[in-house]
């Protein structure tokens, strides 16, 4: 990621008139069609949560919205819109009861829906709402034709700035994306980065088009704000922008479905940076919600108000964004000036292998019938769930060679006839079809010398750290599910305690997107941000206290070791939760 502040300038106005190709209209036109909510990304606001969105983006009937202009990106079956159009009309009413409706409401408001059917459907639902307002059904139509288009908003042409964006981005995977599309958006947007979903380049195009003290304000997952495809949507904001409201709206019903992701609430304005307000979980009652936008948005925050924190300098560059308490971020801050990561001491993070493909790939180990070079015993999860390993006896097949090539098959009978009687699942994976000379490849290589180096183990999804020492004798490769360290420098059962410490907790806290339940991604990414002191500079006193914590698994034992070895001072032992005691 090499994007400069220039590379992600845009155009005020949002205008593209860059013409796509006829395969790109062909991709936009079978989303379009699309019948599953899937591939359209499609997940449905409660009322009372857009109502709250709309009051903290400052889309308020005391205002003279008439006069202002509204811009929802992916309307849908009109969760915004629709209480949007209500308010328009009210606020229309109560400033200019005698004016015309068609040449005061025209240019108000602009909605743009990729789905047709959705678009036929809400269309009409529009229509029939202003026509309950009082307006005849020749003007309603009008207004309706006028406000909402049906297309692809990132490659729609939009005319003007907009005083206000609001919405739910739709949250659709890459690889629910046709190839023409993607490479579309990826051509048109910087922040459309590395495995980033489709929500992101809705932002940059929202926030494109915002006029000058206007409000952005979209519930949607919160990985961008601290996962690596994030990063240049981050340094857009932090460059350009005031994240001026977050709300973690974590184990709360925001959405009529469930969703696993950890949802939040920004509002972002294009205004010079300041402070975030920052609120948590709040109940889902209107008279609470409506209570705290308000509070969210007075000039001044109230002292007495604990439901609130505000906290400066939340975007920095492509940095995550650390949104947790002051007094937590002083203590990542000064670990992070005083030590090196946790690569730079000489250990290294990884994760095991994906083959794409597992039926074919991992079974009982025995019983894979190639030859005993070209399997390993795995560890898994399942394995691991004590907290000592206990191998369950499940094998992966292994193509590699020692020096990381794939083997001849026709050196190998027994695994080319193994991989021949899997072959249509094999050749069905993305891998295989890209390179069909390495069709039999897992999709990661597999390195054979790392199942005999001792390593740590440890699970992806987990609400607390569960980190399991793995001594390499059973020469176990792990599965893609589980992330491994291994050094050559620090003791691993030292560096064991350290990350069962409540410090690792913080670190992974602090960085990680949260799983509904509250449950953190112990991901590579993460555990790379965890400092350490040089092994060299352990004292051997220390360096016994932290192997036998770790291996008596006393997890007070290891927030105690922890604590020496980071110098922490009685008021940071308890900003991480204890005194180690």
């Amino acid at each position: 990621m090499n994007l400069t502040s220039k590379q992600l300038d845009f155009d005020l106005y949002g205008e593209m008139s860059v013409p796509h190709s006829a395969t790109v209209a062909a991709a936009i036109e079978k989303l379009s069609a699309s019948t599953g909510t899937e591939s359209r990304g499609a997940v449905f606001t409660r009322p009372e949560v857009v109502d709250f969105i709309l009051d903290l983006a400052g889309y308020t009937e005391d205002q003279p919205l008439h006069e202002k202009r509204l811009l929802e990106p992916s309307f849908g079956g009109g969760d915004f819109l629709l209480p949007a159009v209500n308010r328009l009309v009210t606020a229309w009413r109560a400033a200019n009861r005698d004016g015309s409706a068609l040449d005061d409401l025209s240019d108000a408001l602009r909605a743009v829906e990729l789905h047709r059917e959705t678009f036929q459907s809400t269309h009409a639902a529009v229509v029939s709402l202003l026509k309950s307002e009082g307006l005849t059904a020749a003007i309603a139509t009008t207004l309706a034709d006028r406000w909402l288009s049906q297309g692809d908003f990132l490659l729609a042409p939009l005319v003007g700035q907009f005083d206000f964006v609001v919405g739910n981005p739709p949250y659709v995977r890459q690889e629910l994306i046709p190839a023409p599309l993607l490479a579309e958006y990826r051509a048109r947007y910087a922040t459309m980065y590395d495995r980033a979903d489709i929500y992101i380049p809705f932002i940059e195009r929202s926030l494109s088009v915002l006029s000058k003290g206007g409000n952005l304000g979209f519930i949607c997952a919160d990985r961008w704000m601290k996962n690596r495809y994030g990063g240049p949507l981050r340094e857009l904001v932090a460059d350009q922008f005031h994240l001026k409201i977050y709300v973690d709206m974590v184990d709360t019903r925001a959405f009529h479905s469930d969703v696993i992701a950890y949802p939040a609430i920004t509002v972002i304005s294009r205004e010079t940076p300041g402070a975030t307000r920052i609120a948590h979980r709040p109940a889902l009652d209107r008279a609470t919600l409506a209570t705290l936008a308000n509070a969210l948005r007075e000039p001044k925050l109230a002292q007495d108000d604990g439901a609130i924190r505000e906290l400066a300098c939340v975007p920095n560059g492509a940095e995550p964004w650390l949104l947790e308490s002051s007094d937590q971020m002083a203590l990542i801050r000064r670990l992070e000036t005083t030590f090196p990561t946790l690569e730079q001491v000489g250990c290294k993070v990884g994760i095991g292998v994906a083959t794409g493909a597992d039926k074919a790939y991992i079974g009982d180990f025995e019983a894979l019938d190639v030859e005993p070079d070209r399997k390993l015993p795995l560890v898994t999860t399942k394995d691991i769930a004590s907290g000592e390993v206990q191998w369950r006896g499940q094998g992966v097949v292994n193509p590699f060679a020692d020096d990381g090539s794939l083997v001849d098959l026709r050196d190998y009978p027994r695994l080319q006839r193994h991989l021949q009687a899997h072959r249509e699942v094999v050749m069905g994976r993305h891998c295989a079809q890209k390179i069909p000379a390495n069709w039999y490849r897992t999709i990661d290589r597999i390195t054979p010398s790392l199942a005999a180096r001792p390593k740590l183990l440890i699970p992806d999804i987990k609400g607390e750290a569960h980190v399991v020492f793995e001594s390499g004798a059973l020469s176990l490769y792990p599965h893609h599910n589980l992330y491994y360290v291994v050094s050559d420098d620090w003791d691993l059962r030292a560096l064991q305690a350290v990350m069962l410490s409540s410090l690792t907790r913080l670190f992974v806290a602090t960085y990680s997107t949260k799983m509904r339940g509250g449950f953190l991604r112990f991901q590579a990414q993460y555990l790379r941000r965890i400092r350490l002191p040089r092994w060299a500079d352990v004292s051997e006193a220390l360096r016994k206290e932290l192997s036998d914590a770790a291996i008596k698994r006393d997890l007070q034992a290891c927030n105690r070791a922890a604590f020496k070895l980071y110098g922490l001072s009685q008021d940071e032992r308890s900003v991480v939760g204890g005194n180690g005691e």
